[in-house]
């Protein structure tokens, strides 16, 4: 891999000083390039060396442009910071440094403190909608807010993961100006900011790469959403660590979730990316990044990122909570109590065991903290991707979905919610997109088809009842109400608030260091578990999500720090662990005989 060199252009418009600007585009299959100002005027670029072409002129932030490719084809700037509107309409001119910034000594949260809240930007109504809910989220106890992608995608309604403009936020969620205040708002609440980015792959309206640099892919290796992005290419490496960078220091995100980076054919470019992180970002700020990877890498883990989604936690919990083991749950159907019990002990549940498709998939994990994964009883993919985006609660007995919520918010893991979770939120979660045409027709049929595979959708029939995503009112119906309106909604948000403030006082502080003991399982559904904390003390959790009571034992010298529900002690302390209970305990050190610090 060829090395990045002080002559390696930066892709995009760059603005050299509140005059100037150096457009710079990489387009090897191009032979003439003109910038396009809104001006009226018509620029070439000049050709550079490696498909580079390049022009310094005299151009003012605020400035509309495009590139004509051959005197044939108008294209957005692909590394356009801002559009004046849909894809298709100019890209903007962006001072990165107009922004004033209110909380500069803001440097972030440690990644032991995370408390991360998923939201989609759309559904709260623009950046500054999202503003709206900060203080509230701060005063649960929430400690990161994490943004579903941002990148400038087709239309105005979307997932985000068909971006195709990486380094453009959204245009109908607000500006960049817009941006950075959200950021800079959330850090005057307490609230880290997090970003998820997609580079593995471009969607499939609005990009225009395969005209001009078909370098951007290779045809070799596929991806589920077309031809892999060729990472072996200096060219096409810095357009994404340059976005990442970009997400970190100009707009001041605190970390980065990397999706799905199973499809990255090129493991070593995530190695430079977060290598370039570390190195680039002043050292006395907590920059966080997180990974979703399929193949359960843990090795990855070891350098450069602070944890992965950890799916097979929630497979586990999914199938326990509401016994579905269709499709993909499929892989959890038969042993999920020992599973989840490996997930606790271990992190990984597959570890190089074999899936459903007969092949191992994941490394060893064991030896990491239970911070390097990220725990959830829910997500954006695991609601959206549900035919009818019912949220868990709907699924599940509420009782056993508050105890399964009880160890998401008190294991040494890193929770993660999902917006509504904490009002148990009504709406239903879908998935959405605003294409047109031919492409709209093809996602629709696409989505249904999706759905051969479970059981309730196995009849064509059944399959027409699923929300068609381009239709406005799967988007609508999609924007959760977040402020508790019912008693159940009072006391899902209580039950957040005070496990929450558990975790903040006795938890956190002891999650440096930490390090899983062990899981028993004591019956279907139910486990105890066991972690080494920071400072010697033993947290316990011991769960019951069957019907069931199952026999179990309390432990001796430990405080109670939370039993759900009110009698969970008592009936322990009589041999028994009650259906739908958890219960939380911690002995302190002193309490414990031959503390020598190794694992026992």
């Amino acid at each position: 891999m060829p090395s990045r060199t002080p002559e390696t252009w930066t892709h995009g418009a760059v603005m050299l000083d509140a005059e100037h600007t150096r457009f710079a585009l990489w387009a090897p299959d191009a032979f003439f390039v003109s910038v396009e100002l809104d001006t009226g005027d018509s620029i070439p670029l000049l050709p550079q060396a490696d498909g580079w072409f390049m022009i310094q002129t005299r151009c003012p932030a605020g400035t509309r442009y495009r590139y004509n490719i051959d005197g044939e084809l108008e294209v957005p700037d692909p590394a356009s910071r801002a559009q004046a509107g849909d894809i298709d309409r100019h890209s903007v001119v962006v001072d990165p440094h107009a922004y004033r910034w209110r909380h500069t000594q803001w440097s972030g949260r440690p990644w032991h403190e995370a408390v991360i809240y998923e939201l989609h930007v759309g559904a709260l109504g623009g950046f500054q909608g999202v503003e709206q809910h900060l203080a509230r989220l701060a005063g649960l106890g929430v400690t990161a807010i994490e943004l579903m992608p941002l990148s400038q995608f087709p239309g105005d309604r979307n997932w985000g993961y068909d971006g195709v403009l990486p380094y453009a936020p959204q245009a109908s969620y607000g500006t960049p100006e817009q941006l950075k205040h959200l950021i800079d708002s959330a850090h005057g609440h307490g609230l880290a900011v997090i970003v998820d980015v997609v580079y593995n792959h471009f969607g499939p309206d609005g990009n225009y790469l395969h005209r001009y640099a078909k370098g951007f892919f290779r045809e070799d290796k596929h991806t589920p959403w077309g031809a892999a992005i060729d990472f072996r290419r200096r060219e096409v490496r810095d357009f994404f660590i340059d976005n990442a960078l970009m997400w970190l220091l100009e707009y001041r995100f605190d970390g980065l979730r990397l999706d799905a980076v199973h499809a990255i054919e090129d493991p070593d470019f995530l190695q430079e990316l977060a290598a370039r992180v570390r190195e680039q970002v002043d050292p006395v700020r907590h920059v966080w990044l997180t990974v979703e990877n399929e193949h359960n890498q843990a090795s990855l883990l070891e350098h450069g990122y602070d944890a992965q989604w950890n799916d097979d936690g929630h497979n586990a919990l999914h199938v326990l909570l509401t016994g579905e083991t269709d499709a993909y749950y499929a892989d959890y159907a038969q042993e999920p109590t020992e599973q989840l019990a490996r997930c606790l002990s271990q992190g990984f549940v597959f570890q190089g065991h074999i899936n459903r498709h007969g092949e191992p998939r994941g490394e060893p994990s064991g030896h990491l903290p239970p911070s390097a994964f990220v725990l959830f009883l829910q997500n954006h993919d695991q609601i959206g991707n549900r035919a009818l985006g019912e949220r868990l609660h709907q699924l599940a007995p509420p009782q056993a979905v508050q105890a399964a919520t009880v160890l998401l918010l008190l294991s040494p893991m890193i929770p993660l919610l999902f917006m509504g979770d904490e009002v148990a939120a009504r709406q239903p979660f879908l998935f959405f997109t605003s294409h047109h045409g031919e492409l709209a027709e093809l996602v629709r049929e696409g989505r249904r088809n999706e759905f051969k595979a479970f059981s309730a959708f196995a009849d064509p029939e059944k399959r027409e009842r699923i929300p068609d995503p381009n239709a406005a009112d799967t988007f609508e119906v999609s924007r959760p109400e977040l402020e508790a309106q019912h008693a159940e909604q009072l006391a899902s948000e209580t039950l957040y608030r005070q496990l929450l403030k558990i975790r903040r006082e006795v938890i956190i502080p002891r999650l440096p260091g930490a390090q899983a003991l062990d899981a028993e399982v004591l019956g279907h559904g139910a486990v105890s578990a066991r972690w080494r904390m920071g400072d010697g003390s033993v947290l316990r959790i011991d769960l019951n999500l069957s019907d069931q009571p199952v026999k179990h034992t309390a432990q001796e010298e430990a405080e109670i720090l939370f039993e759900h529900p009110q009698h969970a002690m008592g009936l322990l302390q009589q041999g028994a662990l009650a259906p739908y209970s958890a219960l939380v305990s911690l002995t302190h050190a002193a309490n414990l005989p031959n503390i020598t610090g190794e694992r026992l």
